[in-house]
């Protein structure tokens, strides 16, 4: 491992000095980024990362859950974190047995989240702040999520964010979601850059599984979750919740 150099916009100024967001403390109050090589790219995790989403779809599931009269709690659903729904379907089957009415759950879930999403949906601090300095850098970046793109699409409208990502990646794009490496992979293809030389930002264990499985640097903003000590062995950097450096 060793220590990159400080990285310059184009009026020559340090950008990461400028950095305040938690979204990347690989580089926001350093001044060297211990990482392996210089990334080409950046790939976003959306839900918990660039959004306060996860504390929605929690909610929204114990809602769906009281209206059905099923006793999910909050322990099962950290376990869905990261997942794509058919995985999360099959959890949830998993777990209750095949007598478990998943479509039905599933479908109430999505529409209360849907109408938390239509008036609580915020960014995650520093978003803005860290896009500005990709632009100044002029990194190319890509969303890799397990969200439909009408989701995306509708996240990002907005908050006028539709035209800060070179490419979209969502479900329907890949074969398998999180954890396996597709979604990242597929991200890194579309941007014609090589996984190892994109930098992945995830906020999930399932995320991180998916991303260093792609083989790119990974580092992990925790949300809901914190790291464990598998998650920190996939990291690049040692992980940093984001009220140490808020």
């Amino acid at each position: 491992m060793i220590v990159m150099s400080r990285l310059s916009g184009r009026d020559g100024r340090n950008v990461t000095d400028h950095w305040p967001s938690p979204l990347l403390p690989l580089a926001c109050r350093t001044k060297h980024m211990k990482l392996p090589h210089t990334p080409a790219a950046v790939v976003f995790d959306m839900d918990g990362l660039l959004f306060d989403t996860e504390a929605l779809y929690q909610e929204a599931s114990l809602v769906a859950a009281a209206e059905g009269g099923h006793d999910v709690t909050s322990g099962i659903f950290s376990h869905t974190i990261g997942l794509p729904w058919p995985q999360t379907r099959s959890l949830l089957i998993g777990h209750f047995g095949d007598t478990f009415p998943a479509d039905e759950f599933i479908s109430a879930w999505v529409r209360h989240f849907d109408l938390m999403a239509s008036t609580r949906l915020s960014l995650k601090p520093g978003a803005i702040e860290l896009l500005d300095a990709l632009d100044d850098l002029r990194l190319p970046r890509a969303i890799a999520t397990s969200s439909a793109h009408h989701t995306v699409e509708h996240h990002l409208t907005a908050h006028n964010l539709a035209g800060r990502f070179h490419k979209i990646v969502g479900h329907g794009d890949y074969a398998s979601g999180k954890p396996a490496p597709d979604p990242f992979l597929k991200a890194a293809e579309r941007l014609g850059v090589e996984p190892r030389l994109c930098l992945a930002l995830e906020d999930s264990h399932n995320g991180v599984r998916s991303a260093s499985s792609a083989g790119m640097i990974t580092i992990m903003v925790p949300d809901l979750l914190e790291p464990t000590d598998e998650i920190r062995g996939l990291c690049t950097l040692p992980v940093i919740s984001m009220r140490f450096v808020a």
